[in-house]
């Protein structure tokens, strides 16, 4: 049922593909007041997460650092939030040092379409990098962006800036909004999706914001971290 209803999302996202902008008129008058407390709730769940999780987040802190001590334990890479504004994102360190000055090297075994890099197999991520990616354990010090205001708990994932200089005009609309640690299309296939899937979903999620989708995507990350599919 969960894959129908993706499907049908898509489609209907297709079905639009056309359009340069989006409605400003509707996100305002069915999302405004939303998105003006939507922020401080994340804040206040983000900061109540982070007390929870620390003891875990101590110990893959010490893994980390096990396995090369030299090395930092935080990944810290520039991102295109909203408006295009540009951030240093936090991740839990998964890649050998320098790896992502080696991407050129990759970039002709992308396993994706569109804009984004992906690469199941990858050799640069480290042993305890594919359990941290496999679990989504890496994306916990983006509450940290989130306490800073710069991401959202729940939104569009914050794309590269090598990214956005191939977006269309209806990819930016992603860019309308602030990123998010999880979203729409993470819980709807995360890579076994094309980008132009992931886009489609994107726009589905700024174009029918309520609480009640973004409660359901966040009950849904609870579960996809708990038994991962299509996480690489």
């Amino acid at each position: 049922m969960a894959q129908i209803t993706q499907r049908i999302i898509i489609t209907k996202e297709k079905e639009k593909m056309d359009r340069p902008t989006i409605d400003n008129e509707k996100l305002h008058v069915t999302a405004n007041r939303y998105i003006y407390w939507k922020g401080a709730i994340e804040f206040l769940i983000s900061l109540f997460l982070l007390v929870l999780l620390s003891p875990l987040l101590f110990l893959i802190c010490v893994s980390i650092k096990c396995c090369d001590w030299q090395a930092p334990i935080l990944f810290k890479q520039v991102r295109v939030g909203k408006n295009e504004q540009l951030f240093l994102m936090y991740k839990f360190r998964t890649m050998y040092p320098g790896a992502d000055k080696q991407l050129d090297d990759f970039l002709d075994k992308n396993e994706i379409e569109g804009s984004m890099f992906k690469l199941k197999n990858d050799p640069r991520i480290t042993k305890i990098g594919r359990f941290l990616r496999k679990s989504s354990f890496d994306e916990f010090p983006q509450l940290v962006n989130v306490l800073r205001g710069e991401m959202a708990l729940i939104g569009p994932r914050p794309p590269l800036e090598r990214e956005v200089a191939e977006y269309s005009d209806r990819d930016k609309i992603r860019l309308t909004i602030t990123p998010g640690c999880t979203g729409l299309w993470q819980v709807s296939g995360r890579n076994e999706l094309s980008f132009h899937e992931m886009v489609a979903l994107d726009l589905y999620y700024i174009d029918n914001l309520t609480p009640w989708l973004d409660f359901k995507i966040f009950m849904k990350t609870i579960g996809t971290v708990l038994l991962p599919k299509g996480a690489f």
